[in-house]
């Protein structure tokens, strides 16, 4: 029988090797220039490669780790400190909560882009759901409850939309209005992370479906939703980097 999550495991392994030298250079331009966007593009670039490494853990849990609770359905969690951590790395509670921590930081990221003033209204809202969602991710698990796990994914991908749907689209626009070589190639490399972002929870959202439907799970879906997440990574930083905000 094939054992999915060691395809997965090997596959996500393969993602975050890409993904790390990309953070560790936006930390290095960090320090180097010590300002707030560089700062916010290090944060964003973290958050997601952090949630990357938790759902590749989930992998390592379930192909090799022998703990009962997270392998059999009918095992109950057994409400200890270690298993309120595992099953929710398992379920991938963590690396929705990092997911919405880089939505989080995008936001503000994109105000510095377009040199926008945030709203104190808009700036609370972000952040309320911010902790709305994190809460959620973090407190509201029962183990096999599909409801909460939809609910968990379903706030996310409406945070993920609410945020990068404007910033596709100021992209867009700014890309249009633009003749300079270098910033078109910026907010063409910001559209592009934009929508794979975007199209992250998309991927997931339809395998998620063929969950529903019987299919065991790691659709072409699965595989494309972490090829998005690398377009997503390199095209923020390139997006950044042609900016050359200093």
């Amino acid at each position: 029988m094939v054992d999915y999550y060691f395809i997965g495991m090997l596959y996500e392994g393969i993602v975050l090797l890409i993904a790390l030298p990309v953070v560790i250079k936006s930390l290095i331009n960090y320090i180097k220039v010590r300002n707030e966007l560089s700062l916010l593009l290090f944060l964003i670039l973290l958050s997601y490669t952090c949630s990357i490494f938790f759902s590749w853990v989930s992998k390592v849990l379930n192909a090799f780790s022998n703990i009962d609770y997270i392998i059999y359905e009918n095992i109950p969690d057994p409400n200890t400190l270690e298993s309120w951590i595992l099953l929710r790395i398992a379920d991938f509670r963590i690396t929705y909560f990092f997911i919405t921590v880089a939505i989080f930081f995008s936001y503000f990221f994109k105000g510095k882009i377009f040199e926008k003033e945030i709203k104190k209204i808009n700036k609370y809202t972000i952040q309320g759901f911010t902790l709305f969602n994190l809460i959620f991710a973090l407190f509201i698990f029962q183990k096999e409850n599909l409801l909460f796990d939809a609910l968990t994914f379903f706030f996310v991908f409406v945070f993920m939309i609410v945020v990068y749907l404007p910033f596709l689209l100021s992209s867009i626009k700014a890309y249009k209005s633009t003749d300079h070589p270098r910033f078109r190639k910026s907010f063409l490399s910001l559209s592009i992370m934009s929508f794979s972002y975007i199209s992250v929870l998309l991927c997931l959202l339809v395998d998620r479906i063929y969950i529903l439907l019987g299919h065991f799970g790691f659709t072409i879906f699965y595989f494309l939703t972490w090829v998005f997440v690398i377009i997503g990574i390199i095209s923020t930083y390139y997006g950044y980097l042609k900016l050359n905000i200093n």
